[in-house]
């Protein structure tokens, strides 16, 4: 059940941060926990997030501003899930960045944080909206007019995050996603095809691939192996075709191998597409070479204000896609938004933000875009490597 979280706004009369010293007090109220709490903290709009609880009588939840905040101060720290908790438990400025002024007082056990991610992630799926970019977005446009941040200029700019998944050749991909399916099976099943998973089960994926010695095995090792999965597909389909084993499987199957006159061939590198699967696990990671080198993941692209006037500059909006979506996509998604949050009149990016897409979208917006003088290449979704030069000014 929902319940709000107003007993920050009363401080006990009696508290470990009451208690210390007025040096040291008035230290801690000068600090970035004070600034948090401000400019942060309270201005977290917790009923926006009371879809995610049963709307009859039940045990109430934590905090949602507890968890945001502590979900924002871990990001800003680096710290773990482990050392979260800690500074939530011991460090009395992290508590008083919270509303809490006591060590004493409001605790809850770490797998409430996981719980509440999971209700995230599961909502984001059903309804295609992300509470926490919204939460972030009420906070930053309560801060910019507090604040009196001029937003009608600002800069855009994109950048690579690296997937936290294992680095594996394709055959280990392969090998890996078999070991998935396999203990999916059934007791039945696992005995019935026995004989059949037995030459890639006996240890884990990375010690099959380090017996396979030189290209020319490998690339045999990757023929049989594609040879036992079509098998297996065509086989466990209509009693596993709606497991994500099977799913996972028949994707990294696609991804891979093509049928010719009814035999299985592994695809030659080059013909692997960049939104192929690079993980068994994370299934939205894409792959992109920018430069000589290349990335596994995704782009971050962020819009901050930048006039010379103010005093301070806001980031203003995060989008977060697969690494093979261009910035002129970025751009033409994140402008309805900045126009009607912020009033931006003219936004600074560099050469690949451009095209006819996006100068209609700078248009229908009345937005001016000024870029530099570096340019960029369009990026093939389907192949992540560089295509025809993007028309644009610059």
């Amino acid at each position: 059940m929902y319940r709000p979280n107003q007993r920050h706004l009363q401080p006990l009369l009696i508290s470990n941060v009451n208690d210390l010293p007025e040096k040291k007090r008035k230290r801690l109220e000068n600090s970035w926990a004070e600034d948090f709490y401000r400019h942060f903290f309270s201005g977290i709009d917790e009923d926006a997030f009371a879809v995610l609880y049963v709307d009859y009588p039940s045990r109430p939840n934590v905090a949602i501003n507890w968890l945001v905040g502590l979900e924002t101060l871990k990001a800003g720290f680096g710290w773990s899930d482990e050392e979260l908790y800690d500074h939530f438990c011991f460090d009395l400025q992290v508590r008083y960045a919270l509303g809490i002024h006591d060590l004493n007082e409001s605790d809850f056990e770490l797998r409430t944080l996981y719980y509440f991610r999971e209700r995230l992630s599961r909502y984001n799926l059903e309804h295609g909206v992300n509470l926490l970019t919204k939460a972030f977005e009420q906070v930053t446009d309560q801060q910019l007019l507090v604040l009196k941040v001029k937003t009608g200029k600002q800069r855009m700019d994109s950048t690579q995050i690296a997937s936290n998944i294992l680095v594996m050749s394709r055959l280990q991909l392969l090998v890996e996603a078999l070991q998935r399916l396999q203990r999916s099976l059934s007791e039945a099943d696992q005995q019935r095809y026995a004989q059949t998973f037995a030459p890639y089960v006996q240890g884990h994926s990375g010690q099959y691939v380090y017996r396979i010695k030189g290209q020319e095995a490998a690339e045999a090792h990757l023929q049989q192996i594609g040879e036992v999965i079509d098998l297996l597909l065509k086989e466990l389909r209509e009693g596993y075709a709606q497991e994500p084993a099977y799913q996972v499987l028949k994707r990294f199957f696609e991804d891979n191998f093509r049928l010719e006159a009814r035999a299985v061939r592994p695809k030659a590198s080059q013909e692997l597409k960049a939104d192929s699967l690079q993980s068994v696990d994370d299934l939205e990671a894409t792959y992109r070479k920018k430069g000589s080198r290349g990335y596994k993941g995704y782009v971050a692209n962020l819009s901050e204000t930048c006039d010379p006037d103010n005093e301070l500059q806001l980031i203003t909006q995060v989008q977060v896609a697969p690494n093979n979506t261009n910035d002129n996509a970025l751009l033409s998604e994140a402008l309805p938004d900045l126009k009607e949050r912020t009033g931006l009149e003219t936004l600074y990016t560099d050469g690949p933000y451009a095209g006819p897409e996006v100068d209609q979208a700078l248009q229908d917006h009345q937005v001016e875009q000024i870029q530099t003088g570096i340019n960029g290449r369009t990026l093939d979704p389907a192949r992540g490597s560089a295509g025809n030069r993007l028309s644009g000014r610059g």
